[in-house]
């Protein structure tokens, strides 16, 4: 495993290497595997590009991000204006199916709420959404509508990681329980769990997702 310094130094670098972020002040914390991401940026898009950039280096086994949204004055709009951009660029995504979803703005903050039919849905909204001039942070709080889940879902999930050259699927176990898959095994990275998940979150009924994966990047070693 690597050590902490060594995932720090090259988060920061990471970090550093990202155009859309040199003129940003982000302090990288680590301890265990778990980088905690602290400081200030000019727009929630910023934000989040940050976590994607950590995400990527080797050895990082989850993400706390606690970077605060400092939006200078020339990115200030009121709320009802955050809010209308916010319908126009869901409205314009063809992603997404804008007539199921509400918005809510609070101070720059916006929450998304509503109900979809699959998780790509509700992943678009807030993509859609999180690069606009003026918004803080996102809360998504769309659901997944319920369906019934087919017999064959488990099998469907596991044929759908064995497809994927990103992981080895030999190293993942899946259960399902309801409308919820559970997620357990070894991957090399934070970026490869979040993927599982995605697939995961695929299946046809599948609402909900826990990830118990655990993240080894020498995992393959030998193998």
């Amino acid at each position: 495993m690597r050590r902490d310094s060594e995932i720090q130094n090259d988060v920061v670098a990471e970090l550093k290497w990202e155009p859309g972020l040199m003129d940003d002040d982000i302090a990288v914390g680590v301890r265990e595997g778990v980088v905690t991401l602290g400081g200030s940026v000019s727009s929630y898009g910023d934000k989040m590009t940050a976590e994607r950039v950590a995400s990527r280096i080797k050895g990082v086994q989850a993400i706390a991000n606690d970077i605060e949204v400092r939006l200078p004055s020339s990115f200030s709009r009121t709320d009802p204006d955050v809010a209308h951009a916010a319908l126009d660029a869901l409205r314009w995504d063809t992603a997404v199916p804008e007539q199921l979803l509400k918005v809510k703005v609070d101070k720059g903050w916006l929450t998304l709420e509503g109900e979809v039919e699959w998780h790509y849905q509700r992943e678009a909204a807030e993509r859609a959404v999180r690069y606009l001039v003026g918004v803080k942070g996102v809360t998504n709080l769309i659901r997944i509508r319920a369906h019934p889940i087919p017999a064959d879902v488990k099998k469907r999930i596991t044929d759908a990681l064995h497809r994927s050259a990103q992981f080895d699927a030999e190293h993942i176990a899946v259960e399902v329980a309801d409308n919820k898959a559970i997620l357990r095994g070894t991957v090399r990275s934070y970026t490869e769990s979040r993927d599982v998940m995605r697939a995961a979150h695929n299946a046809p009924g599948i609402t909900e997702v826990e990830n118990r994966l655990t993240v080894n990047p020498d995992v393959y070693v030998g193998v």
